[in-house]
């Protein structure tokens, strides 16, 4: 009897600091509703997680009810913190982001389109992750590391399978990473779009929706699927490659996974720039942006060129709502610059593909937290564990020696 109300305890510990990490202040009141206990036994959680740090109690400032006002419980970003790093293909960011999801710190390289370059990258994530750790507050403690990468990750030991743009294929980034910073928490890493749709769904433009689509503009185009409040994984983690959805069969450009017609090949970067008209060796995210720019300044070829991008992309998302019904669909990555000025042709795809019923409710909407939807994602796959049994895994770090940050 004893052990199993401790496993009840345990479990109720780690479903209220999971509230209070999402939902931000949250009264002792409404977490009694939420999760179904007394007052009492809310006050005795609130107060052994507040005396672990992971909490802090304040007085409501306006109540506008009569009676003495119910404690509001937010989470204390000073205690508990986790590493994330997110790598696109251009870009290399790194964050030291508190209970809560709030961003403490963060840093950022650009990352050279060279080919394979594992270990330049671990070697610049790495210092960072020294930096941010020797920046962060005394008495403060890292209670996991969680890791973003732009191809299809290998789930349990982060195995980068495949990363087309750069050609990743089978390089171990979760252990070299984890061994090049030295300390602690095992690298927890996850596909880009898969944190992002997680991301938007917890914290962005999916809340409240238990089925949505995200869709991640980088160089090419990544997907996640959330269905019943779950991502959509697949048999070996590998699922929601929408971007390898093939969409022009007949004459479509050629996809950097060895097919033709490819979602991402027909909307991504050189696909719009191509159709724009601008340079072969011209790429990155400003130069998406300057079609958009000119696109919005009148230039004709550029407004042709997003028409273009947005009919295929139309075509994508009237398959995609045809076969799983999302609440919405999120734009994300360099999705969120592209779509406005493609959002014409993709609601008319929309009105002439999908099923009047599946199109009823739908939503099309921007990623709300914009380039750091994936460094958001990546963050909670660090706070896994934590927010799996907070008492356990502060106990376990509070007993481990702790290790100096590598340096060099």
């Amino acid at each position: 009897m004893v052990v199993v109300q401790e496993e009840i305890r345990r479990s109720n510990l780690a479903t209220l600091l999971r509230h209070v990490h999402l939902d931000g202040p949250v009264s002792r009141a409404a977490l009694g509703e939420r999760m179904g206990l007394n007052r009492s036994t809310i006050g005795a959680l609130t107060a052994e997680l507040a005396a672990a740090g992971l909490v802090r109690e304040e007085a409501p400032t306006e109540t506008g009810r009569a009676g003495r006002p119910s404690l509001l419980v937010r989470p204390e970003t000073g205690r508990a913190y986790v590493l994330a790093f997110d790598v696109a293909v251009d870009w290399l960011f790194a964050a030291r982001v508190g209970l809560g999801g709030v961003v403490l710190d963060r840093r950022r390289a650009a990352r050279p389109r060279a080919g394979p370059d594992l270990d330049r990258v671990v070697e610049a994530l790495a210092g960072f992750g020294r930096e941010l750790r020797e920046a962060a507050p005394p008495g403060s403690t890292c209670v996991g590391v969680g890791a973003s990468y732009c191809g299809m990750i290998r789930p349990g030991d982060g195995m980068v399978r495949f990363g087309p743009d750069l050609g990743w294929v089978d390089q171990a980034f979760g252990v070299e990473l984890g061994r090049r910073l030295g300390f602690g928490p095992p690298v927890s890493v996850g596909n880009e779009a898969h944190l992002g749709a997680l991301a938007e769904q917890q914290r962005g433009a999916g809340v409240g929706f238990r089925n949505l689509v995200y869709l991640h503009g980088d160089v090419g185009v990544g997907g996640g699927i959330i269905v019943g409040g779950r991502l959509l994984d697949g048999e070996g983690g590998y699922g929601c490659e929408l971007g390898h959805m093939v969409v022009n069969p007949y004459d479509g450009r050629p996809c950097g996974c060895g097919s033709r017609g490819c979602l991402e090949a027909e909307v991504g970067e050189r696909a719009l720039l191509d159709a724009a008209g601008r340079p072969a060796g011209l790429f990155g995210r400003d130069a998406l942006r300057d079609v958009v720019a000119d696109a919005d300044g009148g230039d004709l070829v550029a407004r042709q060129a997003l028409r273009r991008v947005g009919d295929w992309l139309g075509i994508g998302v009237a398959n995609l709502i045809n076969l799983f019904n999302p609440g919405v669909v999120i734009f994300g990555g360099m999705l969120r610059d592209v779509y406005p000025g493609a959002a014409e042709q993709v609601r008319a795809r929309i009105a002439s593909s999908v099923l009047p019923v599946a199109k009823e409710r739908v939503r099309l909407r921007t990623s709300a937290l914009g380039d750091d939807a994936t460094l958001v994602g990546a963050a909670e796959l660090g706070f896994a564990e934590l927010l799996a049994d907070p008492h356990g895994l502060l106990a376990r770090t509070a007993a481990r020696p702790t290790a100096e940050p590598r340096r060099g």
